[in-house]
This record gives C-alpha cells, sequence and structure tokens, in this order.
C-alpha cells in the first residue's frame, strides 16, 4: 500500500481507540445532582434518581436548564453516588437515570450495570435522542419514560435540533419492539400543543404500537424561560376531547403536578 493510499484510510471499528476516545469511554458518570428518594419518577416504585449532565437539546420548557451543558458548575462524583446507593440496598426499589439526557454519556451503561450489580432495578428518562444507544442500552434497563414531545414534524420547533423528530421516531420504535416496560409522556404547553395536537399525537403513538401515555402539565419552578409561566396551561388538560385519548390506550393518565 502506497504512503498515500494509507493516508486516506479511515479507522474501522478493529482499531483501538485514540486517547481521546479512551479517555472518553473509561470517564466516570458526570452528575448534576441526585434525588434520595422518589415515588414519582418511576411510578409504583421507591427510586433514588440521578441527574445527568448534559443534553444535545435545548427544550425552552425544560425545568433542569443547569442539566443541560456538558459539564456541571457542581457536580456529585460518581464513587460517592455509588457509595450512597450502596447504603440504600433494601430500602429503595429502584434507580431512575434522569438528566439531562443520559445517553448523552458513554459512561452511563457501566454506571448501570453497576447500580444492577447492587441488586437495584434500573429505569431511565429520555428525550430519544439516541436510537442506537437506547437499543443496545434496553436489556439492562427494567423501566423507560420517554418523553414524546410534539407531531414528528414538529420536534425541531421544540428541541432546536434538525431531524430530533426522526430520532425520538426511531427510539419509540425500538422501545416499543423491545418488550421493556415503558410509558411515553407528553409535558403539555399551550405554546406548542392544543387538544387537536394532543390527539394527533396520541394517534402517531398508537399506530406504532404504544399502549401507556401520559400526559403531564408543564411545571413553571426551575424554568428558564420565565414567558413560559404566563401562558401555562391552566385547563387545556380539562378540555373533553383529551378523554377521548384514553381510548386508544391500555393505560391512560394526566398528571397536573
Amino acid at each position: 500500500m502506497s504512503v498515500a493510499s494509507s493516508a486516506r484510510r479511515r479507522p474501522t471499528s478493529a482499531d483501538p481507540p485514540t486517547e481521546a476516545q479512551a479517555r472518553l469511554l473509561h470517564a466516570p458518570l458526570r452528575v448534576g445532582g441526585l434525588t434520595p428518594c422518589s415515588a414519582t419518577d418511576w411510578p409504583g416504585q421507591l427510586s433514588a434518581v440521578v441527574f445527568c449532565q448534559g443534553c444535545p437539546w435545548r427544550c425552552a420548557y425544560c425545568h433542569n436548564p443547569y442539566l443541560l451543558p456538558s459539564r456541571g458548575a457542581s457536580e456529585l462524583a460518581w464513587c460517592d453516588v455509588l457509595a450512597f446507593l450502596r447504603r440504600r440496598v433494601g430500602l429503595l426499589d429502584a434507580v431512575v437515570f434522569s438528566g439531562g439526557e443520559p445517553l448523552a454519556q458513554a459512561a452511563l451503561p457501566d454506571a448501570v450495570r453497576s447500580v444492577k450489580e447492587l441488586g437495584f432495578r434500573v429505569g431511565l428518562h429520555t428525550g430519544g435522542a439516541y436510537p442506537s444507544r437506547l437499543s443496545y442500552l434496553l436489556p439492562f434497563l427494567d423501566w423507560v419514560g420517554l418523553d414524546f414531545k410534539a407531531p414528528i414534524a414538529d420536534y425541531p420547533a421544540i428541541t432546536g435540533a434538525p431531524g430530533s423528530g426522526q430520532k425520538a421516531l426511531a427510539s419509540a420504535r425500538v422501545l416499543i419492539c423491545s418488550g421493556v416496560q415503558h410509558e411515553f409522556r407528553t409535558t403539555v404547553h399551550p405554546r406548542w400543543h392544543d387538544a387537536t395536537t394532543l390527539l394527533s399525537m396520541a394517534d402517531q403513538l398508537a399506530a406504532l404500537g404504544a399502549r401507556r401515555y401520559v400526559l403531564q402539565a408543564f411545571r413553571a419552578q426551575g424554568c428558564a424561560d420565565i414567558t413560559l409561566e404566563h401562558d401555562a396551561p391552566v385547563t387545556l388538560l380539562e378540555d373533553s376531547r383529551i378523554e377521548k385519548l384514553a381510548h386508544r390506550f391500555e393505560s391512560f393518565a394526566l398528571r397536573a403536578d
């Protein structure tokens, strides 16, 4: 092989990782926060919630904006989080990885395995930004909550990321086919949703084979965009047309807080 052709050769999966890639693969999970005990982040399970730093999307209504950057101003050491969880064995049912977007971190699979080894069930909150990573991780998960933000074509208006709708759609398909327990949920705000939009979204999910769907009211607490508070959904979830959603799913619920 000539020097020129060798220089043009692209890396393959058999090539050893670069030094930078190796550091990324073996870096500990970046944790932006920890809720010691929650009964709501995984319905039916008493869970600790690990909030992972970093997210590729910029949803205006996010109530954890401090978690969006890949590095946080104040992070918890993963070893300290594990030490806390060891003290909670037998007291908690599960650990939920939330965010941010947990799948944005290469360290997540190792973190999940460490938690499973302690005997906890493991749940995941995701927006669906990384369908291939979700597919890889699903065999290690016991439950997933996937945020379904809008009709697929309207995703970029909320996330600020071109192509985000197709990634969410691919993640939804992977999740439904996996057999892992899960729910889809939509944070409702009148800037992006009305009853007609929600019915359309329900049709999209039902067509994919989704069985459980939850609508949850926007929470102003922690949201960086204060203009969203002024037109928060006071009565949207009370619209009589919303009742029609229930017939599309085996389980349907409204969460007002």
